[in-house]
């Protein structure tokens, strides 16, 4: 392994915001998940009889501590979504979210990351109901901001960051001298109780003009306490369209309604004056809806009804343990909450958008209605997660893709943007590359209008950009994978069109890519948008034989090596995150099992950052259970790089998105187990160390001597076996060491 992507006696010593440095303080305070670190005390309650007593007993079993739990923890006790909420790593926040959630109902802290937390803050402002997930510019979402202090208070809301907790769909924190915060959603709706220590007037805001991107417009349509509405419309992500939301909340005190109306003042912001008894609760109820504020009170008050906090926490952790369940790894405690901490961050995104009567919004404004038994998702990043969050769902969500797959091809009714439109029903960030994920997922087996996808495709391609080197080749994907769509459905005129405009990018990659020149390791070299030439050089992946043919597969293998040895790869974002399963895909199936291995396992340096290269790499784990959580700098994108995690952990991996295979390569788990569906299961097992010599890969006994996997013959069912030996380094060998000084193992 080459000597960068070893631990290098030098460390990043360049200037870390306050918040920076105590990630780095954080590191060594949280080494296990921080949910379970500690319990807070109970407050003073009102007496709580059979029923509360019940209530009780259920929060504790949600919020528990380590000790309580280990006896029968599930994969969502697991989750510790603290992880990558530290800072600029990860860009992630604890809010209590469920599946394929719109609502993220969480705090808002001082100083705060994209998604309006950081988990090295001590200040709170409030708890807000959406946010994006892990991803760039400034972030989006922070809906309808909501705070609550005692009348009087001064100075900052200090959080008791020992009373902080938050599991999979709940968040509760303790703050401003004892006051309780705690916090469940659903889909659609969130809860979000106050309890207070002592007697005496508290003020409760509710800001609408609160948000992460530009506030475009805020109305209230009532302010009445039992049936407060909000009408808002924000920036997307990095403000290239907007999104229009609506609000339906419901204010109860100790479980009451108390039929009050709220002042509105500057700013729009809504104030409430509750002269409260020590243990009193103060309950908002809260739905949204991407069509109007009826639409967001019958989501209320479907999905929450009169259900208390604690029964809404409990169906949340039931519906991510079903999720989640579907696969069970082995391997210690850490090994699987930092990989069902990574699955849960796969799993939040796209969201599934339509009210109770199976109204949405579209993307041009217009209200439309589901199908009965369809769903509606919205919250695009494709961009990013195209890669690797989409081939998961695929694989571990056949039944929900299908819809999200119907849900990409309406993007293309009537021309679609690149980025987002002015009339979004829910923050998104990109939707390019739509048209290769529902090339994927056709080949998978996933049913959607594939005629309609092809004939959105084949227009959007004229609207693609072209001027760049990076431009040329994203653009080239999407046209492959209209030929090959068009291919599948018997479009043989349709299939060569696009094959010779998805080819036409190749003089450009002999000119600037196949010997990369004095710029070819400057970040945003020559128009990129990101990353560098020589990361962007392995970026046609859909087009490897014809490279491989190019340059010459020795001649490809050593310039691989090169790539690494010479520290020219970059973790932290998705242009070369496919490198390392090309050496297997080669032939070196060695090479990407040692390297993914020290990539899943080892601090390693990361010398980029997306606006340039760091003088000193920032030394560290590019995936860990600890609030820091990624690399610096590296943001999940929307389930972009957790899917990574979890496809390397499980020993897969789709190299190219529209082939419907997969890499094999050394499991970090002894064994997983998959539910397919259809009472199919496979069971992926590694006979053998993890650090070991691959000798063979099996399917049920069948030999993979070319270490690929169909989808198809996954769904059968069975057992997929890694063998490995005991890895003793030879001095023949090339592909399992590298010399001092980083020189390529093969030329």
């Amino acid at each position: 392994m080459s000597d960068y992507f070893k631990h290098p006696t030098r460390v990043n010593t360049r200037a870390f915001t306050p918040a920076k440095a105590g990630a780095q303080l954080g590191n060594v305070a949280n080494a296990g998940p921080r949910s379970v670190t500690s319990a807070f005390p109970p407050g003073p309650r009102p007496s709580p009889g059979r029923r509360g007593f019940r209530t009780a007993l259920l929060l504790a079993a949600i919020f528990g501590t380590a000790t309580a739990l280990t006896a029968r923890e599930t994969p969502a006790d697991l989750v510790d979504p603290f992880v990558g909420t530290l800072a600029d790593f990860g860009q992630l926040s604890p809010a209590a979210v469920a599946p394929f959630g719109m609502m993220q109902l969480g705090p808002d802290t001082s100083p705060a990351n994209h998604a309006g937390y950081d988990h090295a803050a001590t200040t709170l402002l409030g708890f807000s109901h959406t946010r994006g997930v892990g991803v760039g510019c400034g972030g989006a979402g922070g809906d309808l901001m909501i705070s609550l202090r005692y009348a009087g208070s001064t100075g900052a809301a200090l959080i008791d960051k020992a009373s902080e907790t938050a599991r999979a769909g709940a968040y509760r924190v303790r703050y401003d001298r004892g006051i309780l915060a705690e916090m469940a959603a659903t889909r659609g709706a969130g809860v979000l109780r106050f309890t207070l220590p002592r007697a005496g007037v508290v003020d409760l805001r509710i800001d609408p003009r609160h948000s992460y991107s530009k506030r475009l417009a805020a109305s209230w349509g009532s302010l009445a306490s039992d049936d407060l509405r909000a009408d808002l419309v924000a920036g997307t992500v990095c403000d290239q369209g907007a999104y229009h939301l609506h609000t339906a909340s419901r204010i109860l005190v100790n479980g009451r309604p108390i039929h009050q109306t709220l002042t509105a003042g500057a700013n729009d912001l809504a104030t409430l004056h509750i002269a409260a008894k020590a243990g009193d609760a103060i309950e908002i109820r809260t739905g949204l809806s991407t069509v109007d504020g009826r639409g967001a009170a019958s989501v209320r008050d479907t999905e929450l009804g009169s259900k208390s906090l604690a029964v809404v926490a409990g169906e949340t952790r039931s519906a991510w343990n079903h999720v989640l369940g579907r696969v069970v790894p082995s391997g210690s405690r850490d090994q699987r909450a930092l990989f069902y901490t990574s699955l849960y961050r796969v799993m939040e995104t796209p969201v599934a958008i339509d009210d109770a009567d199976g109204r949405h919004r579209d993307k041009d404004g217009t209200v439309q209605t589901s199908p009965k038994g369809q769903t509606r998702y919205a919250n695009w990043s494709l961009w990013d997660n195209y890669r690797t969050q989409m081939p998961l769902l695929a694989l571990l969500q056949p039944e929900r893709s299908a819809d999200i797959a119907q849900s990409l091809v309406a993007l293309y009714a009537g021309g679609k943007p690149q980025w987002s439109t002015p009339h979004e029903p829910f923050l998104t960030v990109r939707t390019e590359h739509a048209g290769i994920a529902l090339l994927d997922m056709h080949r998978k087996g996933i049913v959607f209008d594939a005629d309609a996808a092809l004939a959105g495709m084949a227009a959007d391609s004229d609207t693609l950009k072209r001027g760049t080197p990076d431009e040329q080749i994203e653009a080239a994907y999407d046209d492959w994978a209209t030929a090959e769509l068009a291919r599948d459905l018997g479009r043989r005129d349709v299939a060569r069109t696009f094959t010779a405009k998805a080819q036409s990018y190749r003089p450009m990659w002999r000119s600037v890519f196949q010997t990369p020149g004095a710029d070819g390791d400057v970040v945003k070299a020559r128009g990129l948008y990101q990353g560098t030439l020589w990361q962007y050089r392995w970026a046609p992946i859909f087009d490897l034989p014809w490279m491989t043919a190019t340059v010459g597969r020795e001649r490809l293998l050593g310039e691989l090596h090169h790539f690494f040895d010479a520290g020219l790869f970059n973790m932290t974002n998705e242009p070369d995150i496919q490198v390392p399963w090309m050496f297997a895909a080669l032939g070196e199936p060695q090479a990407s099992a040692d390297l993914i291995h020290r990539i899943l396992t080892k601090p390693i340096a990361h010398p980029y950052t997306n606006s340039g290269k760091l003088p000193v790499p920032f030394v560290g784990r590019s995936f860990a259970l600890s609030p820091q959580g990624f690399a610096d700098g590296m943001d999940d994108d929307a389930g972009g790089m957790t899917a990574w995690y979890v496809f390397a952990s499980l020993g897969l991996y789709p190299l190219v998105p529209g082939e419907p295979w997969y890499i094999v390569t050394t499991p970090a788990f002894a064994q997983s187990r998959i539910d397919l569906g259809n009472r199919r299961t496979l069971t992926i097992q590694r006979a053998g160390p993890e650090d070991g010599r691959i000798t063979k890969v099996s399917l049920n006994g069948r030999p993979l001597p070319n270490f690929r996997v169909q989808h198809a013959d996954l769904l059968r069912g069975g057992t997929l076996t890694v063998t490995t030996t005991r890895n003793v380094p030879q001095s023949h060998d090339t592909t399992a060491k590298t010399s001092r000084d980083g020189a390529s193992r093969r030329r």
